[in-house]
Formats: C-alpha cells, sequence, structure tokens
C-alpha cells in the first residue's frame, strides 16, 4: 500500500525512515514521531473507498494502493500493473514490524552476499546487475497456539551382567503415560498466494520485540500485499510448522529407556490467536544469463534468501580438488606405513 504524508513544513511527501524510525522529509529534512505526528496530515487509507486492487497483468500478483494512484510498479516481476477495482476497506492488519534496513543498506548487503557465493559464477557476484529492489510488507498471519497430547508408550530397560560362567539379559517393561499442553506464541504463515512459501520460511526469525500494533505511517513510501488467505484457511499450514517441534518435546519427555514404542498418540491442536501482521521484507530481481533470479531479504535482520546459480565449472574443480587432496594423502599414509609409491 502506498501512503502520502504531507510534511506541515513544505508540503511535500514524507516517507518512514529505516533508520531513526520516524516519518522523513527528504525536502526539508523534518523528521516526526510517527506518534506525534499531526492528524491532519495523514489520510486514512482503510476508509470504504479508499483503497482499491491492482492486478499485475504480468504475473497475476494482487497489491493494494490508495485511490489516487494510478499506475506502480509489480512487487513480485516488476511489470507495470492496473487498476481493477474498489475494494470494501477492511483490510487493515492488527501488528506491524517497521523496516530497519534502509534500502542503500539492503543494496550492499545483497552484492556482499553474492560475493560469497563459493559455487556462483564469477559473472554473477561481480556484476552489477540488480534489476530491482522494492520495499513491501508481506502479509502473515501470527498463530498463537495450543497443543495437547495424551501419549503411551511401551519402554523397555535392558541390562546385561554376568555371573559365573554365564550372561544374562535382564528385560523390564514399563507401561508409560504422558499428558502433555504446550503453549506456540507467534507461528508465522505468510498469506501471500504470490509469495513461494519456501522463500518466506527461510527470511525466519523475525525479533517479536519490535512488534508494534498498526499504524499507516510504517507504510509511507513502502508497498503492502493484501492477505490471499485468512487465519482459518492458514490454519492446517501453522499446525504442520509447530509439528516437528510437538514431536520432540514429547521424545523429550521420555528418556532412559532402552526402546520406547508408541501405542498411542493423540496430539490436538487448536488456535487461540491470530494476528493479521505485515512483515517487512525487500525483495530484489537480479537479471543474470537472460534470466531473472528472485531474493529475499528479511527487512529487520538483513537475511538473505534466494537460490544464486551454480557454476558447473566451479563445481566439477571443487570436486577435483577434493580428489587430489585425498589421492596427495593416501600416498603420505602409504609412505608413512612404509608402503611403496603408486
Amino acid at each position: 500500500m502506498v501512503i502520502h504524508y504531507k510534511c506541515p513544513n513544505c508540503g511535500s511527501d514524507m516517507a518512514f525512515d529505516s533508520e531513526s524510525g520516524t516519518l522523513s522529509c527528504d525536502s526539508c529534512e523534518r523528521k516526526d514521531r510517527i506518534e506525534e505526528f499531526p492528524t491532519e496530515y495523514i489520510r486514512t487509507s482503510f476508509s470504504e473507498g479508499e483503497a482499491k486492487e491492482y492486478h499485475c497483468k504480468n504475473c497475476g500478483a494482487a497489491l493494494i494502493t490508495d485511490k489516487d494512484t494510478s499506475a506502480t510498479t509489480c512487487s513480485f516481476c516488476g511489470a507495470g500493473v492496473v487498476l481493477l477495482d474498489r475494494l470494501s476497506g477492511d483490510l487493515a492488519p492488527s501488528k506491524v514490524i517497521p523496516f530497519t534496513i534502509s534500502k542503500e543498506k539492503a543494496m550492499n548487503a545483497f552484492r556482499a552476499w553474492c560475493r560469497n557465493g563459493l559455487l556462483t559464477p564469477k559473472g554473477f557476484m561481480t556484476a552489477e546487475r540488480i534489476k530491482g529492489i522494492t520495499g513491501m510488507y508481506v502479509p502473515f498471519w501470527l498463530y498463537d497456539l495450543n497443543c495437547g497430547a495424551q501419549v503411551q508408550a511401551l519402554c523397555t530397560k535392558v541390562r546385561t551382567y554376568t555371573r559365573g560362567d554365564y550372561i544374562y539379559t535382564e528385560t523390564s517393561y514399563y507401561d508409560v503415560y504422558r499428558d502433555i499442553n504446550i503453549d506456540y506464541k507467534k507461528v508465522p504463515v505468510d498469506a501471500s498466494e504470490k509469495m513461494i512459501d519456501e522463500l518466506m520460511d527461510k527470511l525466519e526469525p523475525y525479533n517479536y520485540d519490535q512488534l508494534k500494533e498498526f499504524n499507516t505511517p510504517y507504510l509511507a513510501g513502502y508497498i503492502a500485499e493484501k492477505y490471499s488467505y485468512d487465519d482459518d484457511e492458514l490454519l492446517p499450514r501453522a499446525k504442520s510448522k509447530i509439528k516437528g517441534y510437538v514431536e520432540s518435546f514429547i521424545s523429550s519427555t521420555i528418556v532412559g529407556y532402552s526402546t520406547v514404542n508408541y501405542t498411542r498418540k493423540d496430539i490436538d491442536t487448536r488456535k487461540r490467536n491470530a494476528y493479521y501482521t505485515l512483515l517487512p521484507v525487500w525483495m530484489v530481481y537480479y537479471d543474470y544469463n537472460n534470466k531473472e533470479h528472485i531474493f529475499a531479504m528479511n527487512g529487520q535482520t538483513g537475511k538473505v534468501v534466494g537460490k544464486p546459480p551454480i557454476s558447473y565449472a566451479k563445481v566439477a574443480s571443487w570436486f577435483g580438488g577434493i580428489a587430489g587432496s585425498v589421492f596427495i594423502i593416501l600416498k603420505m599414509i602409504a609412505l608413512i606405513m612404509g608402503g611403496g609409491l603408486w
């Protein structure tokens, strides 16, 4: 969502400054704390008829912007988007984590990340091929989940001892029961249809100490996409994200046995709360070898995720180097042990 905040001094558009955490005017350098910004200069973007939906003809992404915007750039593919129709205005999020990394820092961090790729092509690491970088708030649902589990297991403890000329094995059997109750707070699931779930998952973790009540000035100068799925639709994915942790916790409560065979494992996970939240992401579009590569950066921590191209020449060289090193080591061992040269 693109929202305009007029500077009380000069009337220019103000934008959220990730470094100072304030609304900043580039023209007169005025800075205002979001909580103290004069309300008469704020346009409410979520009232009835104010928000409009744009659909990208290139990739189909749905974006939200204010009613006066006639064109913008798709955060997913970089193509232009056009206006479709009005929205009802019920898309206000509950929480937001503001950007803490500026566009310049994001660009520098991405370049450094590219150069650290040991198996990426040389041209990819050195060329200035960044096609575009967009700061956007991605819609997430943060779930508070309660997990109850009733577990029964048949466990054994095996003891081996010697008496006289005989070796004895003693097996003791135990019927183990556990009644477990676990709470998980703020389990994130991205709610955008166009975002790649695996990419968004790898951006975690976010620091939820900086989670704030939603306030429209945080969006000034950025784009925000509306959610594609509500919290009930994404609840199964939230449950699946914690499944491994639940299984691990259950296992940690049954220790000290030689064997553990579960005879009953009833797990019931329920939603306590779900918060519609906007999380900051820098989307980076990188053009290399006539192909566009898409990467994402956590706009709070600077973590970069994506799949860069692989240099097969470097891979061959790497394996060749390993094979050569192993060959030399084996030769040295043979010499030390008195063997001859191969």
